[in-house]
């Protein structure tokens, strides 16, 4: 039996620059961080020589090419696993179409417990590029590079995106003192609002290429990231919270649903209360509301906002991780 546990992320700015419609024509960069909320992928050896996929629904199969669930048949495929194997997921907090990165994590923690249940460590780079192999290229999902590299390498990181299609993963570079107080200001609100980041990023997509004006927004929110980036460096927190406010106002005029009058309301009416700077997490539409704000006026903001829910976490500093390992899982 193998388990993975890899983490789920949020991303604070350049959301979008890792679409290959703006990274092809000039490179793209993220500020992200792993977050310590997860998902665990368990691979387990079956008696008989049947697949059984568990998620939301169960599937018992006899072939690779008989499973529904992309992510699996895919990954299966790329391993090349053929059977007689068992896969189930357990998720900390409910994780789909809320903006945390889910189905990539899921994927980079899949590949990670199935190379090491055929007996082969894969490292980080591997995971995050043959996760994105399988999301973007056989499943055709019209998503950026940005999530599958935060979960495979966790911690909290500047990605930049180049147009030959590498992917360079450094480090933000700050005292701890400052990562401590940038994650005693974040709050984070589940909205109750569930949507399809395809969807977004399809509209995106089209409109990057399409539209000067969107390619031009995306290339100040590039140039945000590294905003950020000296932000932390210089320990200028409230300096972070403004250049997050203004990612989210450049980022709401990318596409069509990545805000709704309720969202903009609820962000109106935080800031109001003492919020510097914030965001809808992912695509947009909703999930969860990612907050900035000196610790002391959480509260008041918490109660300006009965409607949210506020959930805990904390960074996590690595990325995905096999935490259990039984000897002679596969022969």
């Amino acid at each position: 039996m193998i388990i993975s546990r890899t983490p789920l992320r949020i991303s604070f700015v350049g959301g979008g620059s890792d679409l290959s419609a703006f990274y092809r024509r000039e490179p793209g960069a993220v500020v992200s961080t792993a977050i310590n909320k997860y998902i665990y992928i368990t691979v387990n050896q079956k008696f008989d020589q049947k697949i059984r996929a568990s998620y939301s629904r169960t599937e018992i199969v006899d072939s690779v090419d008989e499973l529904q669930h992309e992510l699996i048949r895919e990954a299966l495929k790329l391993v090349g696993i053929e059977g007689a194997i068992e896969i189930t997921s357990i998720s900390d907090i409910p994780s789909r179409g809320t903006g945390l990165g889910s189905s990539s994590t899921y994927t980079v923690g899949l590949l990670n417990a199935l190379y090491a249940y055929t007996n082969h460590l894969a490292g980080a780079e591997r995971l995050a590029r043959e996760a994105c192999q399988i999301e973007i290229e056989q499943c055709g999902k019209p998503i950026g590079k940005q999530d599958q590299y935060i979960a495979a390498y966790g911690g909290l990181q500047f990605i930049r995106f180049n147009p030959d299609e590498s992917v360079f993963v450094d480090p933000i570079i700050c005292k701890p003192e400052t990562r401590e107080q940038l994650q005693d200001g974040l709050l984070m609100l589940y909205t109750g609002l569930m949507r399809s980041a395809d969807d977004i990023l399809e509209k995106q997509s089209h409109n990057t290429k399409t539209d000067e004006g969107k390619q031009a927004g995306l290339r100040r929110m590039v140039g945000y990231a590294r905003q950020v980036r000296e932000a932390l460096a210089h320990n200028d927190l409230d300096g972070f919270g403004e250049v997050l406010h203004a990612n989210w106002l450049e980022k709401r005029s990318l596409a069509s649903g990545v805000s709704k009058p309720n969202i903009d309301e609820w962000y109106e009416r935080a800031r109001a209360h003492g919020a510097i700077g914030g965001k809808i997490l992912g695509a947009g539409g909703g999930g969860f509301l990612l907050l900035y704000a000196p610790p002391e006026r959480h509260a008041e903001i918490c109660a300006a906002l009965p409607e949210l829910r506020p959930v805990g976490f904390g960074f996590s500093p690595q990325g995905s991780k096999l935490i259990y390992v039984e000897e002679n899982g596969y022969e």
